[in-house]
């Protein structure tokens, strides 16, 4: 009875992840994908817990208490605005669980195991160690443990592939020879390795990517671990987060105009390294009294949300903003770039934490043809998706990447700390237009003040 139960179970759950995949990829039906999947997991859970091969209910029980005691805490506690480094923590243990599996199945079966199912745990174990030395990398640097800027040598990428081509080579020879159980460190120690030196040279601002990639990495380790078991749902699961983990890192890639292989190859952090222009240009500034009494006579408003909201943990007072400007009849809008923020998807996380409606939040392609009949731009913390020298400047690090056509709104607000730049490390040609106005000071205080001064002479009407 009980293999078809979990034969049963497992068909189940990955039908359910493919509707939550489906589900998820839409705001209005994303809890309903949340949710989809959890009951997925309960049921692989349980279809696993009643194998006739399990060992120890014990050791399992164990596991699940330290699970919690770990997993609990991060998820009740960690801020909404560090989704990006809980996120890159959860790729570093499932792909260390992956790479762990691999490992204990190895020298459980070290001469035993047939070609296929050793080059299966080869790319397990390649995959789970460098995804979890990577993605603790990632968590460094979004967390500001490590610098977040790239760091970068001279004959980085030979380097790299080197001692990738060694750590596959030596992974080959051990296929063929798998008796030869002295090379398996070397392989999983070079994986560790190049875990971390994948990720050096790339800035923390395109963390996007790297997350979705190194999601990719892990889902890829999890479906080798499925044939190394032969266990058909993780073959499934595994599969299904590493095409969606790869689809979008392609679409990051593309929202950056970076080329894939320059994303894989670990190099794309140099081509950041520009220097701001010399040249002093006058900005004109604005104070909350100014810029709210803008803000109450317009009719249409665009709110751009970048990495400064999050950092200063705006979204909260923007929502507050929204209400009040929606109240006085003014058609409130998001625009977001697929690359604001830290991970794919920041900006929606956050906005959705105020609970501001769905409806209004519209990707660069729905929103950039309503700028030109926006009377109001408001920039909060975005820096080169907004810059437009990305459409004419052939000399600029940024030039060809899809960004957002703020400068065409009647006016420009930007909240913004200093006139420091952005990743790229060159000024924004939007700060020095005639319609931009800059409003210096942190994204939620100076927020606060717009809403004191709304919300003022609201009451003086």
């Amino acid at each position: 009875m009980a293999p078809y139960f979990i034969q049963f179970s497992y068909i189940v759950a990955a039908a359910l992840f493919i509707l939550s995949l489906k589900w998820l990829s839409h705001p209005t039906t994303a809890r309903r994908g949340v949710r989809v999947g959890e009951l997925g997991m309960a049921l692989a859970i349980l279809g696993t817990l009643v194998h006739q091969d399990i060992v120890s209910y014990r050791w399992i029980l164990v596991g699940c208490v330290l699970g919690s005691a770990i997993g609990l805490p991060m998820a009740v506690f960690m801020p909404m605005t560090h989704v990006p480094q809980r996120t890159a923590l959860s790729h570093a243990f499932g792909a260390l669980a992956a790479a762990l599996v691999g490992t204990s199945e190895y020298y459980l079966h070290t001469g035993a195991l047939g070609t296929f199912t050793m080059a299966a745990l080869s790319l397990e174990v390649i995959l789970g160690y460098l995804t979890f030395t990577g993605s603790l990398m990632a968590f460094g640097k979004l967390q500001d443990l490590v610098p977040s800027r790239p760091i970068v040598y001279r004959g980085q990428n030979v380097v790299n592939l080197s001692l990738f081509a060694v750590a596959v080579g030596t992974a080959v020879y051990l296929v063929m020879h798998p008796g030869q159980s002295g090379l398996f460190p070397v392989v999983a120690g070079l994986s560790l390795l190049f875990g971390v030196l994948l990720i050096i040279p790339i800035g923390g601002a395109d963390m996007p990517t790297v997350i979705s990639l190194l999601n990719s990495y892990a889902g890829l380790s999890a479906a080798a671990m499925g044939f190394v078991l032969d266990n058909n749902l993780l073959i499934v699961a595994g599969a299904l987060d590493g095409s969606s983990g790869m689809i979008l890192s392609v679409i990051m890639c593309r929202a950056m105009n970076r080329s894939f292989t320059n994303v894989l190859f670990g190099g794309f952090g140099q081509v950041q390294k520009a220097v701001g222009t010399a040249e002093q240009r006058s900005v004109r500034s604005a104070t909350p009294e100014e810029a709210a009494a803008i803000l109450e006579a317009a009719t249409s408003v665009i709110v751009i949300p970048g990495y400064g909201m999050a950092v200063a943990q705006a979204q909260h007072k923007v929502r507050e903003l929204y209400d009040a400007l929606t109240r006085r009849g003014a058609d409130v809008k998001f625009a977001i770039h697929p690359v604001a923020g830290r991970m794919p998807g920041h900006m929606n996380v956050l906005l959705a934490e105020a609970d501001i409606p769905y409806d209004r939040l519209l990707e660069i392609e729905e929103i950039n043809p309503d700028f030109p009949r926006a009377d109001v731009a408001l920039v909060i913390g975005a820096n080169d998706v907004t810059n437009p020298a990305a459409r004419h400047d052939r000399a600029s690090p940024i030039y060809g990447m899809p960004i957002l056509d703020v400068d065409k709104a009647r006016t420009v607000m930007v909240i913004k700390r200093s006139m420091s730049p952005g990743f790229a490390g060159i000024d924004n040609e939007l700060y020095y237009m005639d319609r931009t106005m800059m409003l210096f000071g942190d994204a939620k205080v100076f927020v606060g003040e717009l809403m004191k001064e709304l919300t003022g002479s609201h009451v003086r009407v």
